[in-house]
Order: C-alpha cells, then structure tokens, then sequence
C-alpha cells in the first residue's frame, strides 16, 4: 500500500511537473489558467485530466478538435511515479525522502525543458539552488570531499548546520565553476560556444544538493554520456545522409565537397547537456549508493 501511495503521489506530481514544463520556458503562470487545449482553447475536463489514463482514453487527442496531445505527458507523470518510488525504496521513511523528492522534481522538469527547447529555465535552476542550501541546513550530505576540504581550512569545528551549510555552498561553487571553466576553454579552442550558462547554473543547484562529490560524479558521468551519445548520434546523422540536399546545394556553390559539408552539418547538431547532467544527477542519487555497498561488501 505504501509502495502504491508513492507511485500514485509521484503521478498526480507529474501532471504538475508537466504544467511547469510547458509554461515555464514561454514566461507563463503555472497557476492560471487551468490546463486546456492550446488550439481550441477549451478547458479540460477533470474526468480527462488524470494522470497518465487521461491521456489513453482520449487516445492522444483534444476531445473537442481532436488536436494531438504529445505522448510527453504522459511519460513524465509515468517517470515521476516511478522515481518517487525509487526514492521510498532507496531512503525509506527519512529526512532523505522529501530532500530527494524535490531534487527529482526538478530534474524531470529541467532534463525534459532542455530536451523540449534547450533551456534550463533560471525560473527553476535558481530557487533549486536555494532549496539545496536551505535543506543542506538540517538535512546535510556528509560529503567526504567537501568536509576535507573544510577540514583544511580549518573549519571542521563549526556547528553541524554550518558545516552543511558551508559543504552544500561548496558543492554548488565546485559543479558551476568547474563548468564554466571547461566552457571557456572549449571557446578558447574552437572559437565557438560548447555550452550555455544554464549548464552551468544547473551545476550549481546540483552540487548544492549533492556536495562536492556528488557534483563531480554528476560532471563526469553526464559529459560523458553525452560524448559517447553525440558522437553515436553525428556518425548517425552523416550515415543516413542528413541534409544531403542542403550539403549539394552548398558543394555547387564551391564551398566544399558533399561528404565533409555532409560531416560539418551532422557536427554542428545542437545536444541538450542539461539533459545528460539530469539523467547523470538522478543516477548519482540512485544508483551509485548501491554500487558503493555493492563493493564496500565484496
């Protein structure tokens, strides 16, 4: 019964994780007007508005002029069921419980916003970042790395709500400076921009959730992820000869030969970093604990 609590808690959450992700980014309310048809305006009905089952027996479409309802929704109250259920059955009954179910929530929403329209809305990154240090007060991350860190600078003897205070600060400075600085030296090398700074404002509000290990797992598990993505997704592209026309049309012109104009469009595709961080943060949270205790026994 609880397990189902959590799971039908964490979908009626997604319905309204789905409203921030839809508005958020175009400078709209979250609060009025209620949900209805984008095209026709209508209000949707509350008997049509249930998470997940709504959107199956309208069969994807506004019951009033039959526009298509993307499957996102959906999907997203589907995931946040299931992520607080991941969350009850990896820190039960603790204070890590709301700390971690208000840390998801704000993934979700900016790992699917980045996907949407390659955003990290500030609407969000901001008031993430002030909730993690905030809750760093009383719910701290005991984070090895950042209390040695604070051990050497002679800091170890303040107060346990300080400490944690000071650790989720830290974490924040870490993750974002560490970001920005593989930003600026990727524009220093390729004369272009690799990032935006919502990357890097995102980075901050993790590592004020997770500390300073936690924020380097989360950098080093979501660049990764990307590179081996993107790289896969740029061979992908150039293989099934995307945009094939628009590299003939450019080679006419002399500016180069189909197959390296062909390779210089598939390069310049645009990946949603935000995203991979996000999928990198909840894996952090999620996932890296087991592996811990999975080695600390064997």
């Amino acid at each position: 019964m609880i397990h189902f609590l959590f799971f039908l808690f964490g979908i009626v959450i997604g319905s309204f994780l789905n409203v921030c992700i839809s508005r958020i980014p175009e400078g709209l309310s979250i609060v009025r007007p209620g949900s209805r048809c984008p095209r026709c305006l209508t209000p949707i009905k509350a008997y049509d508005n249930v998470p997940i089952l709504g959107w199956l027996w309208l069969r994807g479409k506004c019951r009033t002029c039959a526009l298509p309802i993307s499957p996102m929704y959906p999907v997203v109250e589907l995931l946040t069921g299931l992520l607080f259920l991941l969350t009850y059955w990896t820190f039960e009954f603790t204070v890590y419980t709301p700390k971690f179910l208000i840390f998801a929530c704000l993934i979700i929403v900016l790992v699917v916003t980045d996907l949407n329209v390659r955003l990290l809305p500030d609407a969000i990154n901001w008031p993430g970042f002030a909730m993690g240090v905030l809750l760093s007060l009383r719910i701290p991350m005991y984070d090895a790395a950042g209390y040695t860190v604070l051990r050497a600078l002679r800091l170890g003897h303040l107060p346990a709500p300080v400490l944690g205070v000071l650790d989720s600060l830290l974490g924040a400075a870490f993750g974002s400076f560490f970001l920005w600085g593989a930003a600026a030296l990727y524009r220093a090398v390729r004369k272009r921009e690799g990032m935006g700074m919502g990357d890097v404002k995102m980075m901050a509000m993790v590592g004020a959730f997770l500390g300073v290990y936690g924020g380097f797992l989360t950098i080093f598990i979501g660049t990764l992820l990307g590179s081996l993505i993107g790289i896969s997704t740029v061979v992908t592209l150039y293989l099934v000869r995307w945009k094939h026309r628009v590299a003939v049309r450019a080679s006419r012109r002399g500016l180069g030969s189909v197959g390296s104009l062909r390779w210089a469009l598939a390069a310049q595709y645009q990946f949603p970093l935000g995203t991979f961080l996000g999928i990198a943060a909840l894996f952090v949270v999620y996932v890296v604990p087991w592996i811990e205790v999975y080695f600390d026994r064997s």
